[in-house]
């Protein structure tokens, strides 16, 4: 049996514990917000204990509380119900795990490096040309987040899609085992977490899990970028692949696409296997979204989406959350990218702005997070890179940075930053801002 408790103090199973969730269909992991006859999972963190708040979620007007400290379970003699579990957390994924079997539709799993959220939104637009889809909403892509997007599915949604984020060996895996996937995508691997997956080779092995977990699942499908060697270096034998590509001479792919132009934001034709050419105009900035753009519509082509709804809803899909976005304030041109940063998507970026046909160019970066070992290494590649780069001036912010000998403009932090704005604030320019989110150049835009 998976759980015990005390409902008539008696053992109950996961079925028994989604019985009584369907009679009480609302989950809260806060104590702060307890709706009459919810179920409070008391999550346990770094920082924080939920199992010490069971007994006040149940005054609040729980309906049942799952704790996993014995000492709180025996000390509570309510009305209402408690029950004990080894894991709350697994206990959570387990409930999400049985709501997701009780629909039998196709659910979509994306993870990546760079790129997973902004191909998550494109191939939900695309789909939502003919479906309806339930999809992960902002960064919900973790092991509480995945849960927590699978409860959301409800009788009327024909297609999910779910983000799966990762920074550690099995952490897709864990994911996939709770939603199940009955196809999915890897966008593409990158350095990126390494100090949670220690290598290059860790990160590959972490997002292949994905097809692991595809691979043991009859009828299920993988869209695959065919450029990208690492990806198809570990496509599993037996399972039905269906390709993208940006190279006209590949045979066997569903889509293929070419760049039209960046100016500044991403143009690009793409037809279907046998198919005419569409192009398309996005409001995406950076010509690596053209690999994205394909999967999307790899994905609508597969679900029986025409190319005249992919076009549209493409072409419709407007970035959102710092990621990918042309920003024109009264002074500036901003080109914001400041949700995260690794020493793949950072390369892409520079590269990218150096493309643009725009001028005088400006970029202000902020230091990459959870690099371990590798990070100097990786901050001074992108010192020696930007020495490349048709950029006007240059700041740097973060510690990463400051012991790395380059002409460019140093700051400790962004509140440095804000500082020389209000002193000197660049005008008429356009400007790159792009680093990892702990670094908060979010908050640059509005003073720009």
């Amino acid at each position: 049996m998976y759980i015990c408790g005390k409902i008539t103090d008696n053992i109950m199973d996961i079925q028994e514990l989604y019985a009584f969730y369907q009679q009480h269909p609302v989950i809260t992991t806060d104590s702060r917000d307890c709706p009459e006859g919810s179920i409070f999972i008391a999550l346990k963190g770094e920082s924080f204990d939920g199992n010490q708040f069971a007994a006040q979620a149940l005054e609040k007007g729980c309906a049942l509380a799952v704790v996993s400290n014995e000492q709180v379970y025996n000390n509570y003699h309510g009305d209402k119900m408690m029950v004990l579990v080894p894991d709350t957390l697994q206990a959570f994924k387990d409930l999400a795990r049985e709501h997701r079997r009780r629909f039998n539709i196709p659910v979509v799993g994306i993870t990546g490096t760079n790129g997973k959220t902004t191909t998550k939104e494109l191939v939900r637009a695309v789909i939502a040309e003919r479906y309806k889809v339930m999809a992960t909403e902002g960064n919900f892509n973790n092991d509480v987040g995945v849960p927590k997007t699978l409860f959301r599915l409800a009788p009327e949604h024909e297609i999910a899609i779910v983000e799966m984020g990762a920074s550690h060996p099995g952490d897709i895996k864990t994911l996939a085992d709770t939603a199940e996937p009955t196809c999915g995508l890897i966008t593409n691997v990158g350095k990126a977490h390494l100090q949670g997956f220690g290598s290059l080779e860790g990160v590959i092995h972490t997002k292949g899990e994905l097809y692991d977990n595809l691979s043991q699942r009859s009828g299920s499908v993988i869209f695959i970028n065919a450029d990208n060697e690492y990806l198809m270096g570990i496509l599993p034998q037996g399972v039905k692949a269906e390709y993208y590509t940006r190279d006209e001479n590949r045979q066997g792919a569903s889509v293929y696409g070419q760049i039209v132009a960046c100016d500044p934001f991403l143009r690009l034709r793409w037809r279907e296997d046998g198919g005419t050419w569409h192009e398309v105009r996005t409001h995406l900035i950076g010509s690596y979204n053209i690999d994205n753009v394909l999967a999307a519509a790899t994905v609508g082509l597969h679900f029986g989406v025409t190319p005249e709804q992919i076009c549209h809803a493409v072409e419709n899909y407007v970035p959102s959350n710092n990621r990918s976005q042309l920003t024109e304030t009264e002074h500036n041109h901003l080109v914001v990218d400041a949700y995260n940063a690794n020493p793949t998507s950072m390369a892409a970026a520079l590269d990218n702005f150096s493309m643009m046909e725009v001028s005088p160019k400006m970029a202000i970066l902020g230091e990459m997070r959870e690099l371990g070992d590798s990070s100097a290494e990786e901050h001074r590649r992108v010192v020696e890179r930007l020495a490349t780069c048709p950029f006007d001036e240059v700041w740097l912010v973060g510690k990463e940075f400051k012991d790395i000998d380059c002409p460019y403009r140093k700051f400790d932090d962004v509140e440095q930053v804000k500082a020389a704005i209000a002193a000197d604030r660049p005008e008429g320019r356009y400007i790159l801002i792009k680093g990892s989110n702990g670094t908060r150049l979010f908050q640059l835009p509005e003073l720009l």
